[in-house]
Formats: structure tokens, C-alpha cells, sequence
């Protein structure tokens, strides 16, 4: 039976959000630099990892994923590094790893938040010393590989905790990559939604066609499991009405619920802001960019009775990130990029503002 997995996905969607991760996929590609990559289950983190090895010079090198979170504690290290035979009881042979599979490729560490700590010791030492050994074996050997590890964990938080290692999270983070819920960037779903029709159409099996109501309301829903919730529910249509037109009235009720039929669809942005403008490893603007020219000189005058100089910069600064929030639909890495901050910089502004999605007032 044919497999729907995210990697099957290519980049896909018009929005702004999309863009700036293709523009960051073909900065990194070419590199061998270790990519961080951020974002929620579902949003296809291991498309953009396969869409950086794919586009990057070890593309004809193996692909090799392994899920961290899936394997348990005690077998991860011989699942990585392999084991030499009679190393432990049911070694009855050597075995290679997924560090030796992928010699000339990619190894894309899913979940990596959820490696137990001593595990997150032996990897950090392969990452630094680019060798390691078998588990039985004495000697070791060297490693080609490019790695890329992705989680849905905030692993900033997780080593304040100390259930991660500072050491280990630097060095993954060296090109973070933030993917975007599917509820920030409702203006992709009609495209997804196109790209797996297509792809039953191409795997000869029944289609459907989602009329105009039924896709408003998709677009208003807000996909707690993101792009794999989305192909799931293609899927799962084709299967009640093959060959037919889906409406609203043929949703489930829970893509139904709170549907206002009032609300425009979103619009994808026009083509003079699909690119994005370049972003080093470190988040910081490069240099000619928008984000980095001087600012202007502020007009505000000091009045006679002079102002609260305090309170003013922190409510401009409060302005300028609900702008860049509001202008990026709430996609907080597209807002640090407006503002030339660390995504992880504005999360912290947010909390300390107050800012959050629902609490703010429409301007409409």
C-alpha cells in the first residue's frame, strides 16, 4: 500500500512563511553547516530536511532518518553507532549504524529533544570529533556525515530544566530553521490540498474535489496536527466520495465548528513579497539589507513637561512587535526577521508585553 509521510512532500505554499524557508533551504544547502530544525508535529520538518539534502552537494549520498523519541534508551546507542558481535547478549552478529549508513549523506536525528541525556553526551562527542565507535569495539572510525536534527520541544527550555545539554544544543543550533504551524499560514492549505489530490491522482487511486465552502472552512480551521492532519483528511474524503465534490456539509463537524462564512478567505502575498531577504546562520540582517539600514531620525519632540522616557520606549517598542507580528500573520520567526531579532529574543518580548494572538484587538 502506498505510504503518506511528510517526506513525500515537497516545499509547498504561497505564503510568506513558505518563502523564507525555501530562501533558508537554499542558503544552508550548499553548506555542510548542522541544521536546527523547530516546529510542531505535523508542520514537515523532515521535508525541509530532505528538501536541504536533496538541493545540497551530498544529494546523491543516502537520506537516513532515525527518530530518537521512537527508539528506547538502551538500544539508541547501538542503533546509531552500530555493535560489533557478542557485544551484548543478542549481538550474534556486527551491525552497522545509522552513522555508517549514511557515510556520504545525511542523517536527519528526528526528535532529538527526547535523546536521553547520555546519549546527548556520546552524540555531542561524534559532532566534535567527527568519529566514533562501535558499541563492543575499541577502536574507532571517522564519519562523513551531515547531520540535521529537528524536535518539536522547546530546547531552550528544556535544557533551563536540565533535561538537555547546553553543549550539545549550541552545537546543533548552529542554522536553526523555524516551520510554521499550518493555522499561521491558512493561505497554503488550497495548495496542499492540490499537491495530495495530485499525488492519489499519480498513485491511480480514487479523487475528489473540494468545493469552495468546504476549503474556506479548512482554511478557518485551525490543524493541531498540521500538514499530516490536513493529508490525512484528503486521504480519508477520497475514500467517502471518490469521483465527487466535497462540500461543507460533507466535512467532519469538528472542521465545521466555528465556521464563519462571513470572513474572507486568506490571500497569499503578492509576488513583490514573496522574497525574503538573505539571513545568516545567526538570525542577525546582513548588512544592505532593509532590516539593517540606519533608522531614521525620530521626529517625537520633548514636550514642556517633559514624558516618561521609560514608559515611551517600551510602548514604541510594544507597537513596532505588534506590527511585525500583525504584518507576518503571527508567524513569530517571519516577525524577528522584520525586526532583526533572535526568534527566541521575541518570544521573550512577547512574554514580557503580554502578546499573544487572541488578546490583541483587530484593527477591522
Amino acid at each position: 500500500m502506498p505510504q503518506h509521510s511528510d517526506s513525500s512532500l515537497p516545499i509547498v505554499g504561497p505564503s510568506a512563511a513558505m518563502n523564507i524557508i525555501r530562501r533558508l533551504v537554499e542558503q544552508v544547502a550548499p553548506s555542510d553547516a548542522t541544521v536546527l530544525i523547530l516546529g510542531e508535529s505535523g508542520t514537515g520538518k523532515e521535508v525541509v530536511a530532505r528538501g536541504i539534502h536533496s538541493t545540497s552537494p551530498r544529494a546523491d549520498g543516502p537520506f537516513v532518518p532515525v527518530n530518537c523519541g521512537a527508539i528506547p534508551a538502551e538500544l539508541l546507542e547501538s542503533e546509531l553507532f552500530g555493535h560489533e558481535k557478542g557485544a551484548f547478549t543478542g549481538a550474534i552478529s556486527t551491525r552497522r549504524g545509522r552513522f555508517e549508513l549514511a557515510a556520504g549523506g545525511t542523517l536527519f536525528l528526528d526528535e532529538i529533544g527526547d535523546m536521553p541525556l547520555p546519549m546527548q553526551v556520546k552524540l555531542l562527542r561524534v559532532l566534535q570529533e567527527r568519529c566514533f565507535e562501535r558499541v563492543g569495539s575499541a577502536s574507532s572510525q571517522p564519519t562523513d556525515v551531515r547531520v540535521i536534527a529537528a524536535t518539536h520541544q522547546d530546547l531552550e527550555e528544556r535544557v533551563a530544566d536540565g533535561r538537555f545539554r547546553a553543549d550539545l544544543y549550541y552545537r546543533l543550533n548552529v542554522f536553526p530553521i523555524d516551520v510554521p504551524a499550518l493555522r499561521d499560514r491558512p493561505e497554503d492549505v488550497p495548495v496542499l490540498v492540490a499537491h495530495f489530490l495530485a499525488q492519489l491522482a499519480r498513485e491511480q487511486r480514487d479523487s475528489v474535489s473540494i468545493a469552495a465552502d468546504a476549503m474556506a472552512a479548512l482554511q478557518q480551521y485551525t490543524w493541531p496536527g498540521n500538514v499530516r492532519e490536513l493529508n490525512n483528511l484528503v486521504e480519508r474524503l477520497a475514500i467517502l466520495f471518490p469521483g465527487a465534490e466535497v462540500g461543507f456539509a460533507d466535512l467532519p463537524q469538528k472542521f465545521c465548528e466555528g465556521f464563519d462564512p462571513s470572513r474572507p478567505p486568506p490571500q497569499a502575498p503578492p509576488p513583490a513579497a514573496e522574497s525574503a531577504p538573505a539571513v545568516p546562520a545567526t538570525g542577525a540582517p546582513q548588512a544592505g539589507t532593509p532590516q539593517a539600514s540606519a533608522p531614521q531620525a525620530d521626529a517625537t519632540q520633548l514636550g514642556q513637561e517633559g514624558l516618561d522616557l521609560k514608559q515611551y520606549l517600551a510602548d514604541t517598542e510594544r507597537s513596532l512587535l505588534l506590527q511585525a507580528l500583525q504584518r507576518s500573520g503571527w508567524v513569530v520567526a517571519r516577525a524577528a526577521q522584520l525586526l532583526g531579532l533572535q526568534r527566541t529574543t521575541l518570544v521573550e518580548k512577547m512574554r514580557k508585553f503580554e502578546l499573544q494572538r487572541d488578546s490583541v484587538p483587530s484593527d477591522s
